[in-house]
């Protein structure tokens, strides 16, 4: 049996392949700093504007508690969410949620 930490590592990972074609500088901050990954509860670096921190557990995390410890600056923060044997959920804030569909809207992108 895989314990939590090997498990949320390997998410970390497969997370890190997904977002390689948008960002190719990505890296776990777990590798390379723990200050992001302690400190300021985000989980990737070179990820753009947003700021995230991935989950992978059974129970629901406290998604609320998670964006209030995350860095309060210009990125958008993201919880990323995998329950054991379920999907996979991004949870942010409902006022960034709408700052990125007005930014898609005056780009031309029909929402």
């Amino acid at each position: 049996m895989i314990n939590s930490r090997n498990k949320g590592n390997s998410y970390e990972r497969k997370l890190r392949r997904r977002f390689l074609p948008l960002y190719p500088d990505i890296l776990t901050s777990r590798f390379a700093s723990k200050y992001t990954d302690d400190i300021l509860k985000t989980d990737f670096i070179n990820s753009g504007l947003i700021s995230i921190q991935a989950k992978c557990t059974h129970n629901q995390p406290n998604f609320h508690k998670l964006l209030k410890e995350m860095p309060d600056d210009e990125k958008y923060n993201v919880v990323i969410h995998k329950q054991d044997g379920g999907s996979e959920i991004a949870v942010m804030s409902l006022d960034d949620f709408f700052e990125i569909l007005e930014i898609m809207k005056y780009s031309g992108i029909k929402i």
